[in-house]
């Protein structure tokens, strides 16, 4: 009976080293395939992130690759890089993707008008309709940008952060002017975590490329705290605050009438080079709006509910930023606005001013279709709202509007 007793202990002991050798050789292992994805993905993105730092997202993994196709290359900029989470063998889902943009003379960094790329939400069409009754409730395509600390670094949504770096005196003559540097989460529910390490990574990244291509630049250093979750719900506009403050008096001057009942802002930033205000129609506007309208503009009404939410964006760019405004064109294709104009495209309209003794442009946006349901009287006055808050706000001088004539009338 002994006998037996000491063999099951011993058996039970063999057991015990080879398992325990077994998960030493699995760590080993997951060593390994982490050292390697780090090393692939630095490779993919031409060395500008961290491997370790990407694949700590999402609460981190053992297994991830750069992609086959979309590998970034500084030397032909604009580019990017994506990387693919390794779940297990022959599965791979999207985890991260960098984007590194510089200006130029022909291509746009920012842009306005009746763009696509622009539009704040998706539309209801192949949902069920109990899934999105209201279009413009949430902004959840695109939500305006929040400032990182001042603005001056860059500004961030709820999945991504951008990076800017303004190219000065003693860059290399093939520097741009300004790059933007995009790190992505290609996930949902991206974390309070997460948004701090996409901020870190896009931030390092630009610190490596501007090292590398010579761009004379002082990136300011990220914020202390935590970056807040990205607000994307739009709120009544007659209480709207930040940079959207002035449309709430805009409406209280001059009444609602056919004008946005939505807005979502930004903090307001003296220093900040970009600020931008969100103002939708909510179902219960249109339908109000709607009973005034006549013809091809009752559809739109109806459209309006669906595919096609009527919305408006106003945007001022200033400094660097200001030389980086255009729009497509069906002729010239991609238009960058000259600092010091004003004017109209497709759906967006444009002034100048002088602030601080740097060029700004101020914009404002339409969604298709929706600047035919205002008059250009309504347009114009708006508009002026607008630019005049900011510009008085900012010490602004040698403001430039466009013309009576560049505001469509309906």
């Amino acid at each position: 009976m002994r006998a037996g007793w000491i063999r099951l202990w011993r058996w039970t002991a063999w057991g015990g080293i080879g398992l325990s050798l077994y998960a030493g050789w699995l760590t080993v292992d997951d060593v390994r395939d982490r050292a390697s994805s780090e090393r692939d993905i630095s490779a993919a993105c031409d060395g500008l992130v961290p491997g370790a730092a990407v694949m700590d997202l999402q609460g981190g993994m053992v297994r991830a690759k750069g992609s086959d196709y979309d590998r970034l290359d500084v030397r032909r900029l604009p580019d990017s890089c994506a990387v693919y989470k390794v779940p297990g063998p022959g599965k791979t889902t999207s985890l991260f993707t960098l984007v590194v943009r510089g200006s130029a003379p022909a291509k746009p960094l920012n842009w306005i008008g009746d763009d696509s790329r622009l539009e704040p939400f998706y539309d209801s069409y192949g949902m069920e309709s109990s899934q999105k009754r209201d279009v413009t409730a949430v902004a959840d395509r695109r939500p305006e940008a929040q400032p990182v600390g001042d603005g001056t670094l860059g500004w961030y949504g709820n999945r991504y952060t951008t990076v800017r770096a303004e190219c000065g005196p003693g860059s290399s003559a093939t520097a741009p002017e300004l790059l933007h540097v995009t790190a992505r989460a290609d996930y949902d529910d991206v974390s309070a975590a997460d948004r701090q390490r996409l901020a870190r990574i896009a931030r390092s990244a630009t610190k490596v490329l501007t090292d590398r291509i010579g761009c004379r630049t002082r990136l300011p250093a990220l914020p202390g705290r935590q970056l807040a979750q990205a607000p994307s719900v739009l709120r009544p506009a007659r209480a709207a605050g930040g940079s959207c403050r002035w449309f709430a008096r805009h409406i209280k001057e001059q009444g609602q009438g056919r004008l946005p009942d939505r807005a979502l802002a930004v903090s307001v930033r003296e220093e900040n080079p970009v600020e931008s205000c969100l103002l939708a129609v909510s179902p219960d506007q249109v339908s109000r709006i709607a009973v005034g309208l006549h013809g091809d503009k009752r559809e739109f009404a109806r459209s309006a509910l669906t595919h096609s939410p009527w919305w408006l964006r106003t945007a001022s760019y200033f400094g660097t930023e200001a030389r980086t405004v255009g729009y497509d064109n069906i002729v010239d294709e991609e238009k960058i606005i000259k600092t010091g104009t004003a004017g109209h495209t497709s759906g967006g309209w444009w002034a100048s001013s002088i602030c601080d003794g740097k060029p700004a442009l101020h914009t404002l946006s339409s969604s298709y279709t929706y600047d035919d349901v205002l008059d250009s009287r309504t347009l114009s006055a708006l508009f002026h709202a607008s630019v005049g808050t900011i510009t008085k706000q900012r010490g602004c001088t040698h403001v430039t509007y466009p013309d009576a004539g560049d505001f469509r009338v309906s």
